[in-house]
């Protein structure tokens, strides 16, 4: 499936800690490269500023707090077909966290290579 304007596609966000570990790397950063390993269409890594999860203890950069373990996003679009087949995989490597997913409908995908 190729992404085009009004495509639907999934959204598939993950809810992590900033210091949530796998195989000996950040867990954002293993999963951006599964992803790409996995040739999604691209993966976003978003670090949140404040928040909390279900522990409720309140994560923040506060400087009176200086968090090493933010709230962390990893978003990724692709195709239904994709998503479905990647989560059983984010199952066993997600420990502790968050994973929603939404239908959403792809304005425009392109780059700067496009155009030329």
């Amino acid at each position: 499936m190729k992404l085009e304007k009004n495509a639907k596609a999934v959204l598939l966000r993950i809810y992590i800690g900033e210091s949530d570990r796998y195989e000996g790397k950040p867990l954002y950063r293993y999963l951006v490269e599964l992803f790409r390993k996995e040739g999604f269409y691209g993966t976003t890594v978003l670090r949140g500023i404040t928040g909390f999860g279900m522990t409720s203890r309140i994560h923040s950069h506060s400087i009176l707090r200086l968090s090493t373990d933010l709230p962390v996003v990893v978003e990724v679009v692709d195709s239904r077909e994709k998503i479905e087949q990647i989560k059983p995989a984010l199952e066993e490597i997600i420990s502790g966290g968050l994973v929603t997913e939404e239908e959403v409908t792809i304005c425009f995908y392109r780059s700067d290579e496009d155009e030329a």
